[in-house]
C-alpha cells in the first residue's frame, strides 16, 4: 500500500501523515482562536459593564446612608442641647419647690 502523503490525491482531499482526517488549514484554526478571544473578550466586557452599574448603585446607595448619618448626628447633636436644657429648668424648679432647711436646734 502506498504511504499517506501529505499531499492531495489527484481528485482527493490531503491526508495526514497519520492518516486521519486532514488537519485544518493554518487560516481556519486563526480564526476559530479569534472568535473563542473574541467570545471571551465581549463575555469580559458584559461583565464589567454589570460590575460598573453594581458599583455606581453602592456609590448612590453610600452617598443616601452619609446624608442620613449627617442628618442624624445634627439630630444627636440638637437633643443633646434641648436635654441639657431642661435638665437646668427642672433642677431649678426642684429647687424653689423644696422648703428651705432649717439649721438643727439645740
Amino acid at each position: 500500500p502506498p504511504a499517506p502523503t501529505p499531499f492531495p490525491e489527484p481528485g482527493g482531499e490531503p491526508r495526514s501523515p497519520g492518516g486521519g482526517p486532514p488537519p485544518p488549514p493554518p487560516n481556519l484554526t486563526s480564526n476559530r482562536r479569534l472568535q473563542q478571544t473574541q467570545a471571551q473578550v465581549d463575555e469580559v466586557v458584559d461583565i464589567m459593564r454589570v460590575n460598573v452599574d453594581k458599583v455606581l448603585e453602592r456609590d448612590q446607595k453610600l452617598s443616601e446612608l452619609d446624608d442620613r448619618a449627617d442628618a442624624l448626628q445634627a439630630g444627636a447633636s440638637q437633643f443633646e442641647t434641648s436635654a441639657a436644657k431642661l435638665k437646668r429648668k427642672y433642677w431649678w424648679k426642684n429647687l424653689k419647690v423644696r422648703p428651705p432647711r432649717l439649721p438643727p436646734r439645740d
